[in-house]
């Protein structure tokens, strides 16, 4: 395990999200006091997200604060009442085709909460801040496996580009007031409870119900689909150690991953991609049920294929995600069973 600060206050945003919910967990294993921030929004099941704040709110050591991050005022109460020392920023308005229909609800979250995040993050002298990036940023890059050095200046929709604003304006508060921040780049994040809008979950309610399946592209897509283990613990690892600033940066050919300022770019993927129909295969497996599907092209802002390289989140925390496919879909079919009862 990275670095430890034992006894301290860990602020995590979006606590009642799939991954904030997994995150403040690991947290609270480790021995930290966590303080979980969420609006509780209903862009999918709110019940979903209370069934999950619920399970964080009966740990000791966990504080929760319904709120959105984009209300500067509640958001600087908070800090000022709570004085986290790390802050992991998970909040955001997710979903790349949501983007699309609506826009205004990925600059309010994506743009000015990760705004607020910073403006309180540098006024109360955060040690570091961890926040959640995300692949899409490498938009139509088509060059894999995909490198924190590479370019990601052409986002295929709002949502991949309200996540490249965010490492922008990180590095400018890493640059301007020495605010240690890394962005954590997450491939097709799946597992137990996870996201309703998500293929896997969708896929699997079809299936069981005896409906048809959208299957996108005819299923050739392929995405490197990670395990939410895997995702927590590089999440948990790569807070846990401060970014600092890179001896070797060199400002005559400028690695983006990397700074003179205390600034870093991880990829976390499994670094084994799938092709879709492959993916369902192994959901039918675990579901013991063939799927019907409806095979349609490609939807607009997709892209064909995601591949992480993860060597340097690898060389910086001592972790690469390993899980493979058909044992994280199994873990994710045992789960819905269990929680919706079928």
């Amino acid at each position: 395990m990275a670095e430890n600060f034992p006894s301290e206050k860990i602020l995590v945003t979006g606590s009642a999200g799939f991954i904030g919910m997994h995150v403040a967990q690991k947290f609270l294993d480790l021995g930290h006091e966590v303080v979980g921030i969420d609006n509780l929004n209903s862009y999918y099941d709110v019940a979903l997200k209370k069934a999950r704040a619920g399970h964080l709110t009966e740990r000791n050591g966990f504080q929760f604060h319904h709120t959105d991050i984009a209300n500067q005022t509640d958001l600087r109460e908070i800090f000022a009442q709570r004085r986290p020392d790390l802050v992991v920023h998970l909040a955001a308005q997710a979903g790349v085709r949501h983007s699309i229909d609506n826009p205004q609800a990925y600059i309010d979250s994506n743009i000015l909460g990760f705004q607020n995040i910073l403006e309180n993050c540098r006024h109360f002298e955060i040690r570091h801040l961890a926040y959640a990036s995300s692949s899409s940023v490498y938009g139509s890059n088509a060059s894999m496996p995909f490198c924190e050095t590479d370019n990601v200046d052409h986002p295929m929709a709002l949502y991949g580009a309200t996540k490249k604003a965010n490492e922008l304006m990180a590095h400018s508060y890493s640059n301007l007031f020495s605010l240690p921040t890394t962005g954590l780049r997450f491939f097709t994040v799946y597992g137990p409870w996870g996201r309703p809008d998500m293929a896997l979950f969708l896929f699997t309610r079809a299936i069981l119900a005896g409906e048809p399946i959208d299957v996108f592209n005819e299923g050739r897509m392929v995405r490197d689909f990670t395990y939410i283990d895997d995702i927590t613990e590089g999440v948990v690892r790569a807070a846990l150690k401060p970014a600092t600033p890179d001896d070797g940066f060199n400002p005559h050919a400028p690695n983006p991953a990397i700074s003179s300022a205390p600034y870093r770019i991880f990829n976390i993927g499994n670094g084994q991609p799938v092709e879709l129909n492959s993916y369902i295969g192994a959901l039918e497996d675990a579901l013991g049920k063939k799927a019907e599907k409806n095979m349609l092209p490609m939807q607009p802002g997709d892209v064909v294929a995601t591949f992480a390289d993860c060597s340097a989140l690898n060389a910086w925390v001592g972790f690469k995600p390993a899980t493979p496919i058909g044992l994280g879909i199994r873990a994710f079919v045992d789960w819905y069973r269990s929680y919706y009862a079928c």
